[in-house]
């Protein structure tokens, strides 16, 4: 299955025998408050419009749990998950398709968390919200109440200790800037730099100008150039598990198998016994 749709796809979809339940979760990382300026509001925007039977996700409040010592987003209260999943109408035998605002982090959070958590159908508007060609709509719609049950799969999923490991059995994919990884630059976190042994791989080399994923066939063959062959185990990181969930739907729409440090460089930096690396070599 593939792990993305068009928007000329999804708008068949919506007006066909099965439509699939649709999850608007605009979000952005934002320093916004730091510089005196209003933090980004997704759900005004949702509200302001959105694509006829989204349902608004909060990222923030329903796909991640309270920032502390395991990162700024680490994974949500399984239960809580499954209820606010279950109010937006998700069910187990009914498609999902998630879109945000266009850079796809949230959306793929969303679709990562669920595929992770076992739904079998869940995929990804390309170019989120300015790739929908249709109308919109501001009236918020009351699902029917879905009947999804979070349960998680023993594999796909790291942590730090993993992370360290992986990166040195396989491959660690960094999804931040690349003037993060090399610690020239660090926004957010108390110390710059990358983990050990991880390979640069920005996401936004992932998409084109329209925010769309490239190819399949080119997004293999970047990996490949990254170390991502085939019989390598493959992990990816960011800042706080967000991007890193878009790396690894690039990875999926690539065909390769990925594994995600949801606590990230968030979760690491905050411990001082964690090695850090600093400059363009991953050691």
């Amino acid at each position: 299955m593939n792990a993305i749709i068009t928007a000329s796809d999804l708008a068949t979809a919506l007006v066909g025998d099965a439509p699939p339940v649709l999850l608007d979760v605009r979000w952005q990382l934002t320093l916004a408050t730091a510089n005196g300026e209003p933090p980004f509001d997704g759900l005004a925007e949702y509200a302001a419009g959105h694509i006829p039977g989204a349902v608004y996700v909060d990222l923030d409040r329903e796909l991640a749990s309270a920032p502390g010592p395991r990162g700024r987003h680490p994974l949500p209260d399984l239960a809580d998950f499954g209820r606010a999943m279950r109010r937006a109408g998700v069910s187990a035998a009914r498609p999902v398709v998630v879109y945000d605002g266009g850079q796809g982090w949230a959306a793929a959070r969303a679709w990562w968390l669920l595929r992770w958590t076992g739904h079998p159908d869940v995929r990804v508007l390309d170019g989120g919200l300015p790739a929908w060609q249709g109308p919109l709509e501001t009236a918020v719609p009351a699902p029917v109440e879905g009947d999804f049950e979070p349960v998680p799969s023993p594999t796909g999923l790291l942590d730090a200790d993993g992370a360290a490991a992986l990166a040195r059995s396989g491959v660690l994919l960094d999804a931040r800037a690349g003037e993060r990884y090399r610690g020239e630059v660090e926004p957010i976190d108390p110390v710059g730099g990358h983990i050990p042994g991880a390979v640069s791989a920005p996401t936004n080399e992932n998409v084109g100008p329209d925010g769309r994923f490239l190819p399949a066939g080119e997004l293999a063959a970047r990996f490949k150039e990254l170390g991502a062959v085939e019989g390598t185990d493959v992990g990816v990181y960011c800042g706080s598990g967000v991007s890193a969930a878009h790396e690894a739907l690039a990875l999926a729409v690539a065909g390769i198998p990925a594994a995600l440090y949801v606590g990230s460089w968030s979760e690491w930096s905050s411990d001082p016994n964690r090695p850090v690396a600093v400059g363009p070599d991953p050691q």
